[in-house]
C-alpha cells in the first residue's frame, strides 16, 4: 500500500493543476493470471529421485486493486501508468510425476508498475472509446519465502540438514506490454474503464540452501492481466 500511494503522489507531482482537464484515474479490481512455463529442476529431480526433465515452476493467479493514470496528450494519444497493490503468488511444482504434482515451493510478491502509450479510437466526445497500449514493464519482486513442503524434501533427501536456511529468490525484470480496452464515459466526470493486457515477464529463480545456490530455473511468467473499475475524468 505504500508503494501505491507512492506512486500516486509522484503523479500527482508530474501533473500540474493546468493539465487536469487531460488526466484520468482508474480505479477497480485487476488481475495477473500467469501463462507460466520454465526450465526443468534437474537438481530437485536428481536428489528427490523423480525422472530427468519431469518437473517445472507453476505460478497461480492474483488480484488486488489496481490503479491506472491517464494523461491525454492530445485527442487520440494518451500517455498510461498501471500500478496496484502488491500481488502475492504461489509456486508450486507442475510435474508429470503424480506424488509430486502441485507440491507447494514458495510464495513471492512483485509490483508491476508498466508505462504505455495509448491510441483512442473514435471521436473525444463519444462516450465509448476503444484504445490499444504498447509500452513497457517493469516487475519488482520481493519477499520471496520457501514452503515448508520443500525445505522437508530437501531434508529428506539429504539436499539439506536440519536447522540450514533455504531460501528462495527471484531476480526483477524488464519487458514489453500490450494491451487493449475500452472506456466509457457515463457523464462529464464518471465512466467505466475495462481492459485486458499482456506483459513479458521472465525471470531466473535460485532456491539456496545457507546462501549457495543449489537450483537455478529461467521462469516465463508472461501473464494476462485484466482491469475493471471506474473511470473518474477531472
Amino acid at each position: 500500500m505504500k508503494s501505491l500511494f507512492t506512486t500516486s503522489a509522484l503523479v500527482a507531482t508530474l501533473f500540474a493543476p493546468a493539465a487536469l482537464a487531460n488526466f484520468h484515474v482508474n480505479v477497480g479490481a485487476i488481475n495477473v493470471n500467469p501463462n507460466a512455463d520454465s526450465t526443468y529442476l534437474n537438481v530437485v529431480e536428481t536428489v528427490a529421485g523423480l525422472p530427468q526433465n519431469s518437473s517445472k515452476l507453476d505460478v497461480d493467479s492474483n488480484t488486488q486493486l489496481g490503479l491506472t493514470f491517464d494523461y491525454d496528450l492530445n485527442d487520440n494519444w494518451t500517455l498510461e501508468l498501471i500500478a496496484a497493490t502488491p500481488f502475492s503468488h504461489d509456486i508450486s511444482l507442475d510435474s508429470s510425476v503424480g506424488a509430486v504434482d502441485g507440491l507447494d515451493v514458495g510464495e513471492t510478491k512483485h509490483l508491476p508498475p508498466t508505462f504505455l502509450v495509448q491510441y483512442h479510437f473514435m471521436d473525444k466526445q463519444q462516450a465509448f472509446r476503444p484504445f490499444v497500449g504498447l509500452g513497457l514493464n517493469y516487475t519488482l519482486f520481493f519477499s520471496e519465502k520457501v514452503s515448508p513442503a520443500l525445505t522437508d524434501v530437501l531434508v529428506a533427501t539429504g539436499a539439506a540438514s536440519e536447522g540450514d536456511k533455504v531460501s528462495l529468490h527471484l531476480d526483477d525484470s524488464v519487458g514489453v506490454a500490450v494491451q487493449a480496452g475500452f472506456n466509457y464515459r457515463l457523464n462529464d466526470n464518471w465512466g467505466v474503464h475495462a481492459m485486458v493486457a499482456w506483459a513479458d515477464i521472465d525471470t531466473d529463480a535460485e532456491v539456496r540452501i545457507n546462501g549457495a545456490n543449489v537450483q537455478s530455473a529461467k521462469v516465463n511468467i508472461d501473464p494476462m492481466i485484466f482491469m475493471l473499475g471506474a473511470r473518474y475524468s477531472f
